[in-house]
């Protein structure tokens, strides 16, 4: 269940470029929708003052957490059951900026914040989004949380005394950050960096962590963030990329990762992940897994043969494909380009377009940049 997810790391570097490079779209042009499968209907969330929102988890209420803006500031929010109504979940110094990344089934929320001496911190909330604490740091300047369970584990990335930057696991309730480390070396060592995703209610963590062949690998940990394991990638060629974005209570993971053609194909793993089995794609090259419920339904997006982006979502144990497009009644002219989470009760968060030419160009280049960001995150700390 990724009731925690949080995905692709980005922080409000990501908030700040989104609402600059989005700032030109119509709001009309880029909604944020939940989507019921089960009933078929897509309901908006709507956003603070008309500015884009960017939805980054729900739990199993349909409570969405993510970044919306007021005053040309991102903002923190949370909505309640099913989406309805968005509150803003304040910062951790005035007038600051702060985006949420992760919510549980309590409704806490974490994220990150500027804090009063302008540094980027990891916050976590009491249930229900009430209050903001700031997580500290393992040493340096800088922290982000992008996912909580059930029993308040946070997980993020953080910058070290030693001048690293290493993926956390918190103590309940967001209790003491310990270091990760990375699958190539010790946790002191300077060599490459690694961040923390996603985190289950057994404590298992995933991510992306520099591997002993200098490529960046999906990683799992063992309960309460013991040890971490190489995912490996679908190429089989240990110098290339994969990434896990997210994780279920079976272990089950996806993520994306190097096919042998070249291409990146969103993928899934078996429980305690093992195994990476290829998800493919919707007729296009590339596609990537961003969330998975309980029952292994995995959602991401993937390109078409035409070139643009589509929301998919698999069956159970990640089986088929399927265009989300299909599977909703939309309002007219939306697309849906993105399907970010899902919950244990078929409920899914989803980007929608108007493809109106350059508006749909607009915004495909901000969701391009939010790619660019996320796959390139370890440069921006």
């Amino acid at each position: 269940m990724n009731t925690t997810h949080c995905a692709k790391a980005c922080g409000v570097l990501l908030g700040a470029a989104l609402f600059t490079g989005l700032g030109f779209i119509p709001y009309a042009a880029a909604q944020i929708y939940l989507i019921d499968i089960d009933t078929r209907t897509a309901t908006e969330l709507g956003s603070f003052g008309g500015w884009p929102t960017l939805p980054r988890a729900l739990n199993d209420s349909g409570q969405v957490a993510g970044l919306s803006a007021t005053d040309f500031r991102a903002r923190a929010f949370i909505t309640g059951p099913d989406g309805v109504g968005m509150r803003d979940l304040g910062d951790l110094a005035p007038y600051s900026y702060s985006s949420a990344y992760g919510i549980n089934d309590a409704a806490q929320v974490v994220g990150v914040s500027v804090t009063a001496n302008r540094q980027s911190h990891a916050f976590i909330t009491g249930a229900n989004g009430m209050g903001m604490r700031d997580l500290g740091t393992l040493g340096g300047n800088y922290s982000y949380a992008f996912s909580i369970n059930d029993t308040g584990q946070v997980v993020g990335y953080s910058g070290t005394t030693e001048g690293n930057t290493r993926a956390f696991i918190s103590g309940p309730n967001g209790a003491g950050l310990t270091n990760l480390g990375t699958l190539f070396d010790s946790i002191n060592s300077k060599l490459g960096v690694s961040h923390a995703y996603d985190i289950n209610d057994a404590g298992q963590v995933v991510g992306r962590s520099v591997s002993r062949w200098g490529s960046d690998h999906a990683f799992i940990t063992g309960a309460d963030g013991a040890g971490m394991s190489d995912l490996g990638t679908l190429s089989g060629d240990l110098s290339d990329l994969s990434v896990a974005h997210s994780i279920n209570n079976t272990g089950r993971v996806v993520g994306y990762s190097a096919t042998s053609s070249g291409t990146y194909h969103a993928f899934i793993t078996g429980p305690d992940g093992v195994g990476m089995r290829d998800l493919g794609t919707l007729g296009g090259n590339d596609s990537s897994a961003l969330g998975i419920n309980d029952a292994g339904q995995a959602v991401g997006r993937s390109r078409m043969s035409w070139g643009t982006d589509h929301a998919f979502i698999t069956s159970a144990d990640g089986i088929g494909m399927t265009d989300l497009n299909s599977l909703v009644d939309l309002p007219g002219g939306i697309i849906l380009t993105d399907a970010v989470d899902i919950n244990n009760v078929g409920q899914v968060i989803a980007f929608g377009v108007i493809p109106e030419p350059e508006a749909y160009a607009l915004f495909l280049a901000g969701l391009g940049l939010m790619g660019v960001i996320t796959s390139r995150n370890r440069l921006l700390v």
